[in-house]
């Protein structure tokens, strides 16, 4: 029998889909996320007159209805899309404003498929809206490296040099600051973080449980509030570290709502940062799920968080960390004493892991999870509104009791303590007028011993300020 030989004709190579496009704008960014069927090759340049950013894509066609995204917020005014060569795709986005953008792919993980990410960034934008002032920035230099210097227990008197000219200087009137609380809602925009049998997701519970406790903060005397997001969109984070600290905040703290592999565990729990790792299985669980968060929302994957923690290993031996984690453990038992009144706590103390948003050698840091989104009854009341304004009142107790018997120096809660308690025989409150050599040579003391008892790292004197006088 004869073989009878078929022939079929070539199948065309399928053009990769662009499934879905994505859009999350933020103050300094706006960031465009291309969900692809599979990977493709991009080529991305700027035109301008008028200003216009291209995105080309090899072998790709458009499957999603771009006449549906929301461009409300961001420097994109108008995205339209063409055939590029025959088989590439061309999209175009018309801009409302200058823009340096970058981008990247990412490879498929437990949310997402593959993607392509395009990032707009505002060359000299903030991601705050209010920047801080910087003449009341340049205070809080002052006072941060007054309170970090130390007296030498029992060390002899130095000998005492020519008095420099500058502690020749009057008084100046209390800043009477207001304590600054940067409030941190986890994950945003394409990353959810964790969601609950309900479907609940964690970034909708955190915003609103932050926007209360930012309500509350702004309320109150002597307190303002820093909101990290204040939208749906993401925020690397080590950059949330980084704008606690350029807006000078007091005092970080990070919202979450997080899962466990079993939906058993449930309550409030506090944490502080551990040098030396985790103190529970849990922590550590939570910290390595957190410290993913930067793949999950399109940091590139080329990002080693092991190598970034080595980088940080001689800050955080510093003593300025180690004084930080104290005042975070402080803070943090009076924060988990107040969830206490309002919740079940996972755990009696607070705990600590390596979370990387914790990460700030200079500012106090904490990461409260609220509750676990796992937990079917935690989740209901997660979403309950009453409930979330408990949460957020309890938070803001336990770090209002801190600052009220801790204010820091140059604040108004400091200047309100320091007038309304009397002195005794070895303090002394500054009048108008006085200087810091006036003070020591009146009361017989050197001016640098005088500096040492008070913590004093310049010679900046406030009217109202109680300073010790050291006994001869």
């Amino acid at each position: 029998m004869a073989a009878i030989m078929l022939w079929f004709p070539p199948v065309a190579l399928q053009a990769a889909e662009v499934e879905n496009v994505r859009l999350w704008a933020a103050p300094d960014h706006a960031r465009l996320v291309f969900d692809l069927a599979s990977p493709t090759q991009a080529n991305i340049f700027a035109l301008d007159n008028p200003r216009r950013l291209v995105i080309d894509l090899d072998d790709s066609r458009m499957a999603s209805d771009l006449a549906s995204i929301d461009l409300a917020g961001s420097a994109i005014t108008r995205i339209r899309t063409g055939v590029r060569d025959g088989n590439g795709l061309r999209v175009v986005l018309e801009l409302e404003r200058e823009v340096d953008p970058r981008h990247f792919s990412l490879a498929p993980n437990d949310q997402y498929g593959h993607r392509l990410v395009v990032d707009l960034e505002y060359p000299g934008e903030s991601a705050v809206q209010d920047p801080i002032d910087p003449i009341e920035a340049m205070i809080r230099e002052q006072e941060i490296a007054a309170n970090r210097a130390r007296v030498t227990a029992g060390g002899a008197p130095k000998e005492v040099a020519p008095e420099p000219a500058v502690a020749m200087q009057k008084a100046q009137p209390h800043p009477r600051r207001d304590i600054i609380i940067a409030i941190d809602p986890g994950h945003g925009g394409e990353d959810p973080g964790a969601i609950g049998p309900g479907g609940t997701r964690e970034k909708d519970v955190v915003m609103e449980i932050s926007r209360r406790l930012q309500r509350l903060v702004d309320d109150a005397e002597g307190f303002r509030a820093v909101m990290i997001r204040d939208g749906d969109y993401y925020i690397g984070l080590r950059q949330r570290t980084q704008i606690a600290r350029d807006q000078k905040a007091d005092f970080f703290v990070s919202i979450h709502a997080d899962a466990f592999t079993s939906p058993r565990p449930n309550g409030s729990s506090v944490y502080a940062l551990s040098q030396r790792g985790a103190t529970s299985e849990t922590a550590q669980w939570l910290a390595a799920s957190e410290n993913r968060a930067d793949l999950i929302g399109g940091v590139d994957g080329n990002l080693s968080l092991s190598d970034k923690d080595e980088v940080l290993r001689g800050v955080l031996l510093d003593l300025t960390m180690t004084a930080t984690l104290n005042d975070s453990l402080s803070i943090g038992g009076q924060v988990l004493d107040q969830l206490g009144r309002v919740n079940r706590l996972h755990r009696s103390r607070v705990e600590q892991a390596g979370f990387m948003v914790l990460k700030s050698p200079d500012i106090p840091s904490l990461l409260i999870e609220t509750g676990f989104i796992s937990n079917p009854d935690e989740e209901r009341r997660l979403r309950d509104s009453s409930h979330q304004q408990g949460l957020a009142r309890a938070i803001f107790s336990g770090l209002q009791d801190h600052f009220r018997r801790n204010p820091p120096p140059a604040s108004l809660l400091a200047w309100q303590r320091d007038n309304n308690r009397s002195t005794d025989g070895n303090e002394y409150r500054i009048q108008p007028g006085d200087t810091l050599s006036q003070i020591a040579v009146r009361h017989n003391v050197s001016t640098d011993r005088l500096k040492q008892a008070n913590e004093l790292n310049g010679d900046v004197i406030r009217v109202g300020q109680v300073l010790r006088i050291p006994r001869t």
